[in-house]
């Protein structure tokens, strides 16, 4: 697992090349109202995606895998001011797992640490099956989640999100979709910056496809939160 870690943060590295200094908000000279832009493509970024159906685990059941995460960014100009990069994309490499407890309870985490800057990043989720599905019935679940941004000094964000899911197997096959709230808090305490901290709430879409494959499970998702859309891979062991 640590090897297939390493593999995907190299990928990142070059899936993102002109991304390779540390985030810098201080020498950004952004106003309020591009604070206030920059923040939203940053919490749409950074917010906990689960890459994962509705379907719980159950009492002995893990999910595992490495993933990433690419998000369009929809004020790329800002970003690039930042760290002097030319990017359009920001690239998020992750650790992820997921734990299945009684009662049709979830619980997951995730760690990144994104190859080349300073930001890295984690979160967690509790995730509850109102319906577990089966044969005939499709899974349906809420989840609650938190993410939060640590090693950019001089700027802090935190997010935390609500969303439903409903998801439904066919064979090896796991189509799954939802809808949530993403509720962002960006501060930029670098001195110099002269920037009031921002909060704000963006809606969230979700699409996905689950496909287990015996040996392996392999989940890709589509998230858009606020106006930036996001596309996730996840490869790892789940059971």
């Amino acid at each position: 697992m640590k090897k297939s870690l390493s593999a995907i943060c190299v990928l990142a590295c070059f899936a993102q090349p002109a991304l390779a200094a540390n985030i810098n908000l201080a020498g950004a000279g952004f106003n309020q109202a591009q604070f206030r832009a920059f923040s939203e493509d940053m919490g749409s970024a950074l917010s906990y995606k689960a890459v994962t159906p509705a379907e719980p685990l159950g009492t002995t059941g893990f999910d595992v895998g490495v993933e990433v995460t690419s998000t369009q960014l929809q004020n790329s100009t800002l970003f690039n001011k930042t760290n002097n990069s030319t990017t359009t994309s920001l690239v998020v490499p992750k650790l992820h797992i997921a734990k299945g407890l009684p009662f049709n309870i979830d619980i997951a985490g995730f760690y990144s640490a994104i190859p080349t800057t300073n930001i890295s990043l984690y979160g967690a989720e509790l995730r509850y099956a109102i319906m577990e599905g089966g044969v005939a019935l499709p899974a349906v679940a809420v989840r609650g989640s938190i993410s939060k941004l640590s090693g950019v000094t001089g700027w802090s964000l935190d997010t935390k999100a609500v969303d439903l899911s409903v998801s439904k197997g066919f064979a090896m096959l796991t189509p799954y979709a939802g809808v949530g709230t993403v509720w962002t808090n960006s501060d930029a305490t670098a001195s110099g910056a002269g920037l009031a901290a921002e909060s704000f709430r963006q809606n969230k879409l979700f699409l996905g496809l689950n496909a287990n494959l015996g040996l392996a499970n392999f989940a890709v998702e589509y998230d858009k939160t606020g106006s930036a859309p996001s596309y996730s891979a996840k490869l790892g062991f789940r059971f």
